[in-house]
Parts: structure tokens; C-alpha cells; sequence
């Protein structure tokens, strides 16, 4: 491996002055409600006292939201530098998992349009697994991503012979006809193709939304997940680590109503991996056993982010341009 030429990211600190100057001006405000509160406890009783015990705890509360947001940076990540420092065969592998939970909530077509704009990253195909992860084991989202699966030995290609930017199919057909580098004939033949493939299989899935499945299906093929439950996934970490899966270093959480909006999301997600200089920031965890997903609220994500801080792990913003 040839030794690195430049590094593959920055970190940009971002100006901060106005709103440090408003951030200050809110804490003297606030300082002064407690001030006064305080001083004037004696001939206000006891309202006046859980007044100033509330305020006192929301003015920590500030503080602490505060702190997270006084010194913001930027990531400027440099995916084409990537290939200069390591060979394609030396690209880490990454696993993929798009979580979903309701077929009715979260309708199939929407799923597998996340699969398949993961399926057709930038990214060396051998080095990609993707798994759904679906909590309510529903056979109307097995089944149509057996079907979309079919449909990936044609879009995968196409994305990638065309370098097609946008590669959830249903964003790339929502707008007129797009260029792209080779609007030639055989360009517009295969658009057409592809897209009345892909309204096939929107059809297909509403026809079994609607209806039932076409064929029933082998419950041998979820014997190693047949004790999951939502709350907890001890039979996934068994299974992932026993080889069934692939085990790859790094691991991608997507929810199945997103999609990337740029091919090269992996290259700009390792230069911030593979190019940190300190050992210490970028580390292989069981992640289902150390951190995990917390459930039963409706900010769960928000909640799990809040507890990896907590736990000592620092995450990192990076929004590369689509």
C-alpha cells in the first residue's frame, strides 16, 4: 500500500462569531432571571422558590445543549485521493441495513428503493452486503424484495454504465428524461426499458399489497431469526457473528425511507475512516452488544445518538455534495 500523498479529509472550523455574541447575551438574560429570582425569594414564598428550581434546571439544560454547539467544524472529504492511497482490492467491505418495521406504515416500494440505491453505490460489489432488517417479518416486504432483486441485474448496470447520479428508481423516473454523460440511442433504449421494468415491478407490489403473494414462501429460509423480537435482537448478533453474514469492519444503519443521493457515499464515508491519523477515532465494536437500538419511544434515533455520546463515542457530520 502505497504511502498517503495527501489526506483524505479536513476539518474546517466555521465561523461562529454572531452566534456566540447571541448565545452570550441569552446566558447574561438568563443569569439575571436567576439573580433576581433568588433575591426576591423572601417575599414570595414558596411559588417563587420551584419557579427559580425550574429555571435553574432549564439554564443548566441550555448549558449543556451549549457546549455541543460552540465550536462547529466541517469534514471536506476527498474521495478521488482515496484510490491514490489504496488499491480497489483493499477497500474495507461494508454491511449494509435498511431497518423497516410496517409494510403498511412503511409501504414496500419505498424499501425497495433504498435497497437498490444502495445496491448501485460506487462501490466494489464484492466488498457490499445488504440486509433488510424487518421487525414485523412481513412476507409482503420479503416477497418484493425478491422481486426487486430481479429488477437490481438491470439497474445496478445501467446506473453504473450511464453514471447515473440519482439511484433511487423511483426519484430517477419522477422527472422528465434525464441526461446523463451519453445520451446516444442506445441510451434512450435502455432508459425506456428499465423504467417500463421498474413499472412492472410497482405493479407487481401493489398487486400483492392488494391481493396476496403470488407463491407461498420457504419458512426455512428465516429458521435463524425465527425468536426475533423488536425489542431485542440477540438471534442477529448470534447469526452475524457465527458467518452467516459477512461480518464486514464497518456496518451502515439506512431507514427504508432513504436513499443516497450520491454514488460515492461509501469513498467519502472511508476517507474519514481510513484517513484519521489516531487509532483511538476510528474503532471495531460489537455495536448490537456495546451500544444497540433503543426502542419504545418515538425519538428512538434520537435517544441512541444521545447514549453513544454518553458512552464516550464521537460521531461525525459529513454532507458531501449530491
Amino acid at each position: 500500500m502505497a504511502a498517503p500523498i495527501s489526506p483524505l479529509y479536513e476539518k474546517i472550523p466555521q465561523k461562529n462569531t454572531l452566534h456566540r455574541a447571541l448565545e452570550f447575551t441569552i446566558f447574561f438574560l438568563l443569569l439575571s432571571l436567576l439573580a433576581y429570582r433568588l433575591l426576591s425569594l423572601k417575599n414570595n414564598g414558596f411559588a417563587w422558590l420551584i419557579a427559580f428550581l425550574c429555571e435553574s434546571w432549564f439554564t443548566f439544560l441550555w448549558v449543556l445543549n451549549l457546549s455541543s454547539k460552540w465550536n462547529p467544524v466541517s469534514y471536506i472529504t476527498y474521495p478521488e485521493r482515496l484510490l491514490q492511497c489504496y488499491q480497489v482490492d483493499e477497500l474495507p467491505p461494508v454491511d449494509m441495513f435498511v431497518t423497516t418495521t410496517d409494510p403498511m406504515l412503511e409501504p414496500p416500494i419505498i424499501t425497495v428503493n433504498t435497497v437498490l440505491s444502495l445496491l448501485a453505490l460506487d462501490y466494489p460489489a464484492n466488498k457490499l452486503s445488504c440486509y433488510v432488517s424487518d421487525d414485523g417479518a412481513s412476507r409482503l416486504t420479503f416477497y418484493s424484495l425478491l422481486e426487486a432483486s430481479k429488477f437490481a441485474k438491470l439497474w445496478v448496470p445501467f446506473c453504473k454504465k450511464y453514471g447515473i447520479q440519482t439511484r433511487a428508481p423511483f426519484r430517477y423516473f419522477s422527472t422528465e428524461l434525464v441526461s446523463s454523460n451519453d445520451n446516444s440511442m442506445e441510451f434512450l433504449q435502455e432508459y425506456r426499458k428499465i423504467k417500463e421494468r421498474y413499472e412492472e415491478l410497482g405493479q407487481k407490489i401493489e398487486g400483492a399489497t392488494l391481493k396476496s403473494m403470488p407463491y407461498e414462501l420457504s419458512s426455512a429460509e428465516f429458521v435463524a431469526f425465527s425468536n426475533v423480537e423488536r425489542e431485542n435482537h440477540p438471534t442477529i448478533i448470534k447469526t452475524r457473528v457465527s458467518g452467516v453474514m459477512t461480518n464486514a469492519p464497518f456496518m451502515r444503519n439506512v431507514d427504508c425511507d432513504m436513499y443516497a443521493n450520491n454514488p460515492q457515499i461509501f469513498h467519502h464515508a472511508m476517507c474519514l475512516l481510513l484517513g484519521s491519523k489516531n487509532e483511538q477515532d476510528c474503532r471495531c465494536l460489537m455495536f448490537c452488544d456495546q451500544i444497540g437500538w433503543l426502542y419504545g419511544i418515538t425519538t428512538e434515533d434520537i435517544l441512541t445518538g444521545m447514549t453513544i455520546h454518553a458512552k464516550g463515542w464521537r460521531s461525525t457530520y459529513c454532507q458531501p455534495d449530491k
